[in-house]
């Protein structure tokens, strides 16, 4: 009979205490799943109440928390209070989600940087591996190269340089090497430990990247603290040995969590689809059909691209969709009844299934696979994958993109640094102009009443997060979707190919851009994508691959 002599189960504050001032802290977290909400906040009411720890460097994987969850809520506290002693400095792939956080970065309150999510999975197996960065190619041209800047978001950050980005050369060739100091403590989450530690992770949305961070945090020269926290625990010997995550061994400490700060997404507190325990049935996954507006034309428009790829392959594909537009593929995909043909990918993990949208992202309603994240990016980097659909906010004469940065608003890159270079098939999809406008999709037609003030198709944007030459050195086939018009990339520039029904040329596309296209023919976009009923893509591909 197994026996356990000491238990790693503690009280919050016992497991706390041992942070010092000064350390580096690894937090698990894709927004709410994974995040250890309780530890973290436990940890900023122990600074408010001892004045210690204090100056922490925080580092994430994605982002810790959502709009008033997790760092967010710490975030706006520093704001109010007018104290910043807690944080350092931070080092995220991601701070869309919390408006205060942005603000405490460009008020130069905390030095700030931002890598891309995949950057950030593989920098902690690396340094776990004993390895001093992530060497890659993904960043090179754009906004992390150190000749523009390096990933660095304020003064602060550009001063120290506590998280920098080198060029290396290999064999004659330019690389980037991404390093960052070591985590000396772990706040990381599973679902279930026993009294030694395992962890288990039945429950969450995804694994995301917390065996990678235990492990960086374990790491020589010196083994840091890492504590856990979870659900429920369970007895010595009960757990799957398969279903163990974290093996005990790794972990100091276990703290049991209350409910309501271990949700599996911002708004889910817990369901079954989402972690794999149960496969809806497709009709349970479909729901509602949506309703045709503009989002829809421009996320079918991608669909057609990736039926096409479905046909010249003569196989089932594997895709990424993004955040934003291209996330609502997934729904199309669903009510299209294209699951057998087209396997959505996301970039926290899951496989197949319908993602959820907003703070919620990052899960997907009835998976039938689920990686860690590391492993999930590689199948990206790797051009593993056969296409992507990403969202934009700029795209210049060039066809480099911006996908979400302006003046004053420092969202992070997310996943998109690693996902966009990767992947050998690109369609950034996203509206034609933005702020307030009247755009109405029927009878086979768009009628634009009004239009955005708002230019996104313009002379330079304002960050560059994928270069289009290096694209082009790499081989990519990319694709600019719009409601009203499609571009694509060319040797010499970004090129028109097609045009919506009911638009003018002139008035509704050249008129609302920056710079000239190449204008040599162009087609009409297919009329069925401004019609309500389904597309019936599905009867194509048979079709097409019988012949």
């Amino acid at each position: 009979m197994l026996r356990v002599t000491i238990s790693k189960v503690v009280d919050v504050i016992e497991a706390l205490i041992g942070v010092r001032d000064g350390s580096v802290v690894a937090i698990s977290g894709f927004n709410v799943a994974t995040l250890p909400e309780y530890l973290l906040l436990k940890l900023y009411d122990m600074y408010k109440r001892t004045g210690h720890p204090r100056d922490l460097f925080l580092v994430c994987d994605a982002f810790p928390g959502a709009p008033g969850r997790g760092i967010d809520v710490i975030a706006k506290d520093m704001l109010e209070r007018g104290d910043y002693g807690f944080i350092r400095g931070l080092l995220f792939p991601y701070y869309g989600f919390s408006e205060a956080l942005q603000k405490l970065i460009a008020g130069n309150f905390v030095e700030a940087y931002s890598w891309g999510i995949g950057i950030m999975a593989y920098w902690f197996r690396e340094v776990g591996s004993g390895r001093p960065g992530v060497l890659t190619r993904v960043g090179l041209g754009t906004v992390f190269d150190p000749r523009l800047e390096g990933g660095a978001l304020n003064d602060l950050a550009r001063e120290r340089r506590t998280a920098r980005v080198d060029i290396v050369n290999v064999g004659g060739e330019e690389y980037l090497l991404y390093r960052a100091p070591k985590p000396e403590v772990a706040l990381v989450r599973g679902s279930t430990a026993d009294e030694v530690g395992n962890l288990t992770m039945e429950d969450e949305a995804v694994y995301g990247t917390v065996l990678a961070i235990v492990q960086a945090t374990k790491a020589m020269p010196r083994k840091g603290l890492v504590i856990a926290q979870v659900l429920r625990l369970a007895r010595f010997g009960s757990l799957q040995p398969q279903q163990v995550v974290v093996p005990g061994p790794l972990v100091d400490y276990v703290v049991l969590a209350p409910r309501e700060y271990h949700m599996q997404t911002a708004s889910i507190d817990y369901d079954p689809t989402i972690s794999g325990r149960i496969i809806p049935p497709l009709e349970f996954i479909q729901r509602q059909p949506r309703v045709l507006d503009v989002r829809k034309v421009v996320a079918r428009r991608v669909l057609v691209e990736l039926a096409r790829t479905v046909v010249e392959e003569g196989r089932p594909i594997v895709i990424n969709l993004g955040i934003g537009i291209p996330a609502e593929v997934s729904q199309l995909i669903a009510e299209e009844r294209l699951g057998d043909y087209i396997h959505t990918t996301i970039e926290s993990g899951p496989w197949g299934g319908v993602a959820l949208l907003g703070p919620d992202f990052g899960a997907s309603r009835g998976p039938f696979a689920i990686l860690s994240m590391p492993d999930q990016f590689s199948l990206y980097e790797g051009g593993i994958i056969d296409a992507a659909s990403l969202g934009f906010l700029q795209v210049d004469e060039l066809g480099n993109v911006n996908p979400s940065y302006l003046p004053g608003r420092l969202p992070g890159p997310g996943g998109f640094p690693v996902i966009a270079d990767g992947a050998p098939r690109l369609y950034f999809a996203g509206e034609f102009t933005a702020g307030k406008r009247d755009i109405k999709v029927g009878d086979g037609k768009l009628l634009i009443v009004s239009d955005g003030t708002i230019l996104k198709f313009i002379k330079r944007v304002y960050k560059v997060f994928w270069n289009s030459r290096e694209g082009l050195k790499r081989g990519q086939k990319v694709l600019y979707i719009t409601e009203r018009a499609v571009f694509k990339l060319a040797e010499d520039g970004v090129r028109l190919v097609e045009v919506a029904p009911g638009v003018d040329l002139e008035k509704h596309v050249l008129g609302k851009m920056e710079f000239k296209p190449i204008i040599d023919k162009y087609e009409e976009m297919d009329r069925e994508l401004f019609r309500e009923e389904p597309l019936n893509i599905i009867s194509w591909i048979k079709s097409e691959i019988r012949r």
